[in-house]
């Protein structure tokens, strides 16, 4: 064993342990309006003041969650990042295997009691009040974005340890995406989905983890409609991609950025989709996108920068995205040295990771769902990609 390999192992056992101390409680970045303050008429009804707020608990060195009274959370996100990174470490590291079996059988408990209701099938939100710059979003309402990391981590669950019972949620939340989602259709008959069933952006990765777990349920049904279905909305995000590789966060608004996890979202998805339905029709649209999130994405070939152009701030879920693409496309060498780098700049002591390092201070606030999970689920893929490498012996 390298003694990388038993740094990450170390660290996983760290945040895991951390997690399971608080109970996968813990805060988020976004968290600001669960404050009793926000339900005073006056500041419950201001957009401003709640997008205000919102902007300075997320960025402030010093937490002052504590002093506003919001409470922990329990998100589903957590738990299903929490579930595929054991998935991952059940194979990695088959010492603790039975540990990480039960956890994952914790995790999806868990996943099924927090499901939001009313809709036509399996569906997460987020469990806090959230205002978005287009839009509010109440606890529990359901995203394509949230139900999509969820699935995700079931589905890998599914395909790493033939865990039956992850399967049947991931197929219920494709009636979720299917006949709750508003569309947006150009002339072609591609099509995005909304972000959530609230409203009618169009978002690349939103979009994309719709397709993702369409092909992934069609990799086990079979079922030839959605294939139709993914491979639609990926032409769609497919004939929106700039000339130079790159994706703009929004298609239907002012916020045109290009930043990194959005971006990985969009590759991971894309090769999800092309390894699941066999269809290689995009395959130079991959290869533009992975050109460019290689060559802008990475200071000094080591350090995931935020957005394509500028480095700060170094972000916990960039971090964790960064590693998870360069594992799926292969550049291991890479994903080593940020791995490295991740755990010498990103870990706090008591397991936990660090929300974003600025140019002038850091917020070392841990955010359970953000950086805890995320880095967990992420550095546990490094170590199955590891112990995947050694076992094809190359």
């Amino acid at each position: 064993m390298t003694d990388l390999r038993a740094e990450l192992l170390a660290s996983v056992r760290a945040a895991d342990a951390y997690v399971e101390q608080q109970d996968f409680r813990g805060y988020d970045p976004y968290d600001a309006l669960g404050s009793p303050l926000f339900r005073v008429p006056g500041l419950r009804s201001s957009r401003l003041a709640r997008l205000g707020v919102q902007q300075l608990v997320k960025r402030s060195p010093v937490n002052v969650r504590p002093l506003l009274r919001i409470p922990k959370g329990r998100n589903p996100v957590t738990f299903g990042l929490m579930l595929q990174g054991y998935a991952y470490l059940a194979v990695a590291d088959p010492q603790r295997g039975d540990r990480y079996r039960e956890r994952i059988g914790r995790c999806l408990a868990e996943l099924l009691a927090l499901r939001s209701q009313g809709w036509s099938g399996d569906c997460w939100g987020y469990d806090f009040d959230w205002q978005a710059r287009y839009g509010r979003i109440p606890p529990f309402v359901p995203t394509v974005v949230a139900t999509g990391f969820v699935t995700n981590g079931l589905f890998t669950a599914y395909d790493l340890l033939q865990l039956e019972a992850a399967l049947g949620p991931c197929e219920s939340a494709c009636r979720f995406v299917l006949h709750d989602l508003n569309r947006t259709t150009a002339e072609d008959g591609s099509f995005s989905w909304s972000y959530s069933p609230l409203d009618r952006l169009a978002i690349p990765n939103a979009t994309m983890k719709g397709a993702r777990l369409c092909a992934q349920v069609y990799s086990v049904t079979g079922d030839p409609s959605l294939a139709d279905t993914s491979r639609n909305t990926v032409r769609f995000v497919a004939r929106h991609q700039r000339p130079d590789g790159a994706w703009p966060y929004s298609l239907s608004d002012a916020r045109r950025w290009v930043d990194n996890y959005h971006t990985g979202y969009v590759l991971d998805c894309l090769d999800e989709y092309e390894r699941r339905t066999g269809d290689t029709a995009f395959a130079e649209v991959k290869e533009r996108g992975w050109r460019y999130y290689r060559e802008h994405f990475f200071e000094g070939g080591v350090v995931p920068k935020f957005y394509d152009n500028r480095l700060y701030p170094v972000d916990a879920t960039a971090c964790a995205q960064s590693l998870l693409t360069l594992c799926r496309f292969g550049d291991l060498e890479t994903a080593e040295r940020v791995a490295e780098w991740v755990l010498r700049n990103m870990q706090r002591r008591d397991g936990a990771f660090v929300y974003q390092r600025r140019a002038r201070y850091a917020v070392r606030t841990p955010f359970m769902r953000w950086s805890v999970a995320w880095l967990f689920c992420a550095l546990s893929a490094v170590l199955h990609a590891l112990h995947e490498r050694d076992a094809r012996g190359t």
